[in-house]
């Protein structure tokens, strides 16, 4: 008998409240089963996702070269904006039809992860662009410790376990534009990959294209309700699970022809944990038939600056 769900189950982050337990089960079998999970009443307020959403086509429609004018060499786009054509998916031989924002965590004067955490930058228009992100980071971040609750309670773990390790944490919330394509164009809009962080939460995937591969090896399309989010499991919390959770190959495909003179914006939010949290197996998730995969440590600093360097970000 087949095992194949011909989607994924989208799930109310409210229902965490009433039933925390039983939000978890259902969060951690949707990652268990496909590595993604669609959360709706996620709480990022409704009136904030919009004015974010006509921020973003604001400043991509500025010119090109006022756009490279926040282009920051050397930093591997950490902050500020990357061009059309730059980040390359993880062996591929096409380089992503996508241009796209970067906006990390404030820190505090002298914070001790300034070294690692560069500062943000911020464009001169649109005009509250700075406002709107803040608080949308921050929005981000709150769903993102509930979310990690839940991930926590399904791994068996306290429900605060994962506050330490995403306090001050690098996440990066990404603006991201994929231009009209061409009818014949031969790249896809993002490569075949998987994420480097945690988790991540994703606003924008209503508009077609973004498909994960399935167990079986097929690609699925993940179709969330209006105003859903999608959230899927990053490499880093694989590692952590010793593959119990898997990071699952994903991309956004050109859409059909139809829609091909349309842009696509979305705004992926990569919860990452603090530079100089050790990613180290889980006990719970080691046993006989699942050995540990990753018997070696590695800081989250460390393991971001590898991945950066294997996806063309950063330049050895």
């Amino acid at each position: 008998m087949s095992n194949i769900l011909a989607e994924i189950p989208a799930l109310s982050l409210a229902d965490q409240q009433s039933d925390p337990q039983g939000f978890a089960q259902a969060f951690g079998q949707s990652f268990q089963r496909f590595g993604f999970a669609v959360v709706r009443d996620h709480g990022v307020p409704q009136d904030l996702i919009e004015r974010a959403w006509a921020m973003t086509k604001a400043f991509f429609d500025l010119p090109e070269e006022e756009k490279r004018s926040y282009l920051i060499a050397g930093q591997g786009g950490a902050r500020g904006y990357t061009p059309f054509k730059t980040e390359i998916a993880k062996g591929a031989t096409h380089v992503d039809l996508k241009e796209f924002w970067h906006i990390g965590r404030e820190l505090a004067q002298g914070h001790r992860f300034g070294d690692y955490m560069p500062p943000n930058i911020w464009p001169n228009q649109p005009e509250g662009f700075r406002e709107t992100f803040i608080e949308l980071f921050q929005a981000f971040d709150t769903a993102g410790d509930k979310l990690l609750s839940a991930i926590a309670r399904y791994l068996n773990l306290d429900p605060n376990w994962f506050d330490p390790a995403v306090k001050d944490g690098n996440s990066v919330l990404r603006l991201l534009h994929y231009p009209p394509v061409a009818a014949d164009a031969p790249e896809v809009r993002a490569g075949a990959h998987e994420d480097i962080n945690l988790i991540t939460l994703l606003l924008g995937a209503e508009e077609a294209g973004l498909e994960l591969l399935d167990r079986d090896g097929q690609w699925l399309p993940v179709k969330p309700p209006e105003g859903a989010m999608v959230v899927n499991v990053g490499d880093m919390l694989q590692r952590l699970t010793n593959h119990v959770l898997p990071s699952t190959t994903h991309r956004v495909v050109n859409p059909p022809a139809e829609r091909r003179g349309n842009s696509r914006y979305s705004m992926p939010f990569f919860l990452h944990p603090a530079p100089d949290f050790i990613i180290e197996t889980l006990p719970g998730c080691v046993s006989e038939d699942r050995p540990n995969r990753y018997p070696e440590p590695i800081s989250s600093h460390d393991y971001l600056q590898e991945r950066l360097v294997e996806i063309g970000l950063i330049k050895k």
